[in-house]
Formats: structure tokens, C-alpha cells, sequence
């Protein structure tokens, strides 16, 4: 297997990032090949698609053993279910797959072509496989069944941030920011209303509480310069 690209985007860590794709739509990456593949014929007609599949390796799982069955976060991490039957990163082979909508193909002189994608749920860094378009008249089944995890289908927090918080983090990084703390990236079986958390987002490292369905903002640690001056 052959790493042909790799994702660019605000997650330098695990913590926050999107259980699954399309969570978040606003949130906007870039996929940047690896030097032996940037090649522009390579994206050919790929710029005629809407969305496209990545499939890519879960770097931060990779181990030499494994299990038959795992405990998903949405069941707070008690209950066990198969390996197949779930897609947690801890598997025979840690291999994962995401539908992500293609937002451009850009042409860059240094890095040849770049994908700029949104809602995608992978970490910076994340190695890339393969890529593949797709196609709605085979890919989409709106009648399909999504076992346990069709209770968790209209999941989400309201968060309070308040405005001389949020006014240090650059204006078009808010929304997406919004939409991954109202996804609670905290562990499901942690619900301590007390503790604090942090997740780091860009140039910021983002403190927050959760209390009931209400995730608060309490403090902004600025990792890189950028003031409510700046906004």
C-alpha cells in the first residue's frame, strides 16, 4: 500500500475531531499529494464530481493485535459491539474510509493539484491511500438501515461561546468550530460538569465545560498571534 497523499487541515490531535464524516460540513481541508503522485492528469474529470471517497490509514491506531469487539464512545463506552460492526479505528487492518464533498480542485506550481474538500474526519497529517468519486446512483441508499447508531442520528450540544471568546478566533474558522464542540468530542463515559477540556483547533487551544445539553466556552489560549483586533 502506497501513500499517495496526505490531509491538511486544523487537528493536530484526535480530541475534536468529528466521530464521523460530514458532521461538520464547514469544516474545509486540503488534500496534498505526495510528491511521486502530483501529477494533474492523475485528477482528470475529478472536478465533475460533487463528493468523492477517501480511503486512509487510522495512523494513530496501527498495532499488531486486535479484538472481536470494541465499545463505541456513542454507547459511553460500556457496551461492546463487533469490530464489523462498528467503525472504530481499532481493527485488523486500520483502514479508513470517508465520503467528503470536493469543494475544488486548485493547481498549485510547488504541490501540483490540490483537493480543497469540506466535512472530512481525519487528523492533520492523516496518510491517504486512495481516492475514488463518488456516485450517487450506486453510493446512496436512503432506505438504508444504521443499526445502534440511527439513535445518534440528530445528536448534538448547544454551545454558548461567548462573543469576547469567540472574537479571537479568526472569523472564517467559527463556524466549523461551533459545529465540532456541538459534537461533544469528549469520551461519552466522561460527564463530569466540573472538568475542563481543551481542543485544539488551528492556532487555538479551546477550554470548555459541558453541562446537561450545553457545551460553555470558558477560554481561548492563543497558540499562534491573532487578536479580537484582527476579527
Amino acid at each position: 500500500m502506497k501513500i499517495i497523499a496526505r490531509i491538511q487541515n486544523d487537528f493536530p490531535e484526535k480530541f475534536g475531531v468529528p466521530r464521523q464524516s460530514g458532521l461538520v460540513q464547514s469544516l474545509q481541508a486540503k488534500i496534498v499529494f505526495e510528491p511521486d503522485y502530483r501529477n494533474a492528469e492523475a485528477v482528470r474529470g475529478l472536478d465533475g464530481y460533487s463528493h468523492i471517497w477517501l480511503i486512509w490509514q487510522f495512523s494513530e491506531a496501527v498495532r499488531d493485535t486486535w479484538s472481536p469487539t470494541v465499545r463505541p464512545p456513542r454507547l459511553g463506552g460500556e457496551k461492546r459491539q463487533g469490530v464489523f460492526a462498528t467503525r472504530s479505528p481499532f481493527r485488523p487492518n486500520p483502514i479508513g474510509l470517508s465520503s467528503v464533498k470536493l469543494e475544488a480542485v486548485e493547481l498549485d506550481k510547488k504541490l501540483g493539484p490540490v483537493l480543497v474538500i469540506s466535512g472530512a474526519d481525519l487528523m492533520n497529517g492523516t496518510p491517504i491511500y486512495d481516492i475514488k468519486p463518488y456516485l450517487p446512483f450506486t453510493d446512496s441508499h436512503p432506505d438504508a438501515v444504521g443499526g445502534f447508531a440511527d439513535a445518534f442520528v440528530d445528536y448534538g450540544l448547544q454551545v454558548n461561546f461567548p462573543d469576547d471568546l469567540l472574537c479571537q478566533v479568526p472569523q472564517e474558522k467559527r463556524d466549523a468550530l461551533i459545529g465540532v464542540l456541538s459534537q461533544d468530542p469528549r469520551p461519552s463515559y466522561q460527564n463530569d460538569p466540573e472538568r475542563v477540556y481543551g481542543v485544539t483547533f488551528g492556532a487555538q487551544n479551546i477550554q470548555f465545560q459541558v453541562q446537561g445539553d450545553t457545551v460553555t466556552v470558558i477560554g481561548v489560549q492563543q497558540l499562534e498571534k491573532y487578536g479580537c483586533e484582527n476579527r
